[in-house]
């Protein structure tokens, strides 16, 4: 049983999930500025409270010079003590509430910022998964890192738009309204003047948008370089190409740090101009309700609450021209570099690539046939091989995976994640005695002598630092460790040499004894060690397919 203890009584609390948000739609309507607009409203069960709360700070905010005028009117120059506690005492009120609205607005936008990102990140880390390979922008990894990050990032914060500048905006409206009560010549200035930052503002962001687009093309391909040069480092180190490798690198970063610095400086051009304007404008309010009180127009007491109240429209008319142009123009900038991705066309489904998808009839009707029977004619501790070229066999895998979701399908290519040889094969729930036994019928009990650490040695991202064939090693063994009910290995071999391969031919029997296994291969040493070969080859040359 649990029960809530004081440190949990803080609002609003993160949620033990993450939670679901309106799904975020791409079609060839969807421009940069549509898809910024879907992201700012996409967690409005947050960012409504949150705007909400930011129209009561600033409202707050603006209360302060006026209560502080009415106070001096009312009891400051008649000396009423009763009327100082009053109006003390709504000072007081009014910047609890204040207070209260910005510390709880402030956490609901940020957990709507987050809500809102981890949708987005979903939806384009899952387009990427799904892309047909070396296809669009972000067929270098770099690319997709940046494209997933910095450029998810940067649009999620578009959401901050729907909050902060809604309370700003209030503000100003509040601010004017006011000023037209005491003198409506400044009051529509006010109300006029803010309207034209607005119009400013969204002027002279188009170098910005343009400048900060620039920027993350530029960052992206230097991280797609330095992705690329770190995971053909062992091959670059094979032809003594590194000192190539470094300067590619350097030019592809200088180009990213020359158009962050463009970038940087048209922010702050962006930034001071949009200062000054604002500056000037409370300026020229300031001294026009300066000369109305020179005048008689007003009294010393309005004079007092003018120049307070437009000393505070300063930094909410500042920072809604940030807020409405440096976000704004930074979103718009990585929406339509993430609607380049969101765009592609997804690959083919399951790992067949488009060759295997397009190609003819007889090989896929062959895969299917062949598929459907291992699915269901493979005797249980059976080790069958099914002798087929690349297209058929990738066509098999695809098909095998359908009718039996249950079977564990291993293509030949092998992919480790960062970590050791160890942490790569021994996955969650992993028979301790099982990792060793599948470390040792894979050919992996060299590794443990040769490598540096063991099999507690790290084998980089991809296992960058381990050979092709070590890697295909390890990528068996995890495979072996799992203990699936139904196997299907792909080429598992390709990458070594003769004697090892019939070695891992011998341990593969021996560890996969009682289960089911399919291997699709045409390589010697494993077709001797299986019960029963399927050769597909003759029946595709009997249909005039074969080439």
């Amino acid at each position: 049983m649990s029960h809530r203890t004081g440190r949990d009584r803080t609002w609003p609390r993160t949620p033990a999930e993450p939670v679901r948000t309106r799904e975020i739609r791409v079609d060839e309507r969807t421009t940069p500025r549509r898809l910024t607009l879907c992201v700012m409203t996409g967690a409005r069960r947050y960012t409504v409270p949150a705007a909400a709360l930011s129209i009561t700070h600033q409202l707050g905010e603006a209360l302060v010079p006026v209560l502080m005028g009415v106070a001096i009117e009312r009891a400051v120059s008649t000396g009423d003590a009763a009327q100082l506690v009053l109006w003390v005492a709504l000072l007081a009120a009014d910047f609890a509430l204040l207070s209260f609205s910005w510390r709880f607005g402030s956490r609901l936008a940020e957990l709507g910022t987050l809500v809102v990102q981890h949708q987005l990140r979903s939806t384009v880390s899952a387009h990427l998964l799904t892309r047909a390979p070396s296809r669009g922008a972000s067929a270098s990894p770099g690319v997709a890192l940046s494209l997933a990050t910095s450029d998810v990032s940067r649009l999620s914060s578009a959401v901050a738009i729907g909050v902060y500048p809604v309370g700003q905006l209030a503000a100003v409206v509040f601010g004017g309204t006011v000023l037209l009560v005491i003198s409506w010549p400044l009051g529509l200035a006010v109300l006029l003047g803010a309207p034209a930052v607005l119009w400013l503002t969204d002027r002279t962001g188009g170098s910005l948008r343009r400048r900060s687009g620039d920027e993350q093309e530029a960052a992206a391909a230097a991280a797609g370089e330095a992705a690329d040069l770190m995971s053909g480092y062992r091959v670059l180190k094979g032809v003594h190409a590194e000192a190539e490798a470094g300067r590619r690198y350097r030019r592809a970063s200088g180009v990213a740090l020359r158009s962050t610095l463009r970038a940087r400086r048209a922010e702050g051009l962006f930034v001071g101009t949009m200062d000054l304007t604002t500056g000037l404008f409370v300026t020229a309010i300031t001294v026009a309700a300066g000369i109305l009180a020179v005048r008689g127009t007003i009294g010393i007491v309005e004079l007092v609450t003018v120049v307070g109240l437009t000393q505070f429209l300063l930094e909410p008319l500042q920072s809604l021209a940030r807020n409405a142009g440096t976000l704004w123009a930074s979103a718009n900038a990585s929406a339509a570099r993430l609607l380049e991705l969101l765009r592609e066309e997804p690959g083919p489904v399951q790992g067949v690539d488009a060759a295997a998808a397009d190609g003819p009839v007889a090989e896929r009707a062959v895969a299917e046939r062949v598929a459907a029977e291992l699915a269901q004619d493979v005797p249980g501790g059976e080790l069958v091989a099914v002798a087929a070229d690349a297209r058929t066999a990738r066509a098999l895998l695809d098909t095998i995976r359908g009718a039996r979701p249950d079977a564990l399908v291993v293509p030949h290519e092998a992919h480790l994640f960062a970590g050791t040889v160890r942490e790569n094969v021994a996955l969650p729930g992993a028979d301790t005695d099982r990792v060793a036994a599948a470390l040792d019928a894979a050919g992996c009990g060299e590794l443990a002598e040769i490598l540096t650490h063991g099999w507690d040695t790290p084998v980089g991202e991809g296992g960058a630092s381990l050979s092709g064939g070590q890697r295909q090693r390890v990528a068996l063994a995890r495979a072996l460790a799992t203990d699936a009910p139904l196997l299907v290995l792909h080429d598992p071999t390709t990458a070594v040499d003769a004697v090892t391969e019939a070695a891992i031919a011998d341990g593969l029997r021996r560890v996969r004894a009682g289960r089911r296994t399919v291997l699709v291969t045409r390589s010697p040493a494993l077709l001797q060690v299986a019960d029963r070969v399927v050769d597909v080859v003759p029946e595709l040359a009997a249909t005039g397919e074969r080439r």
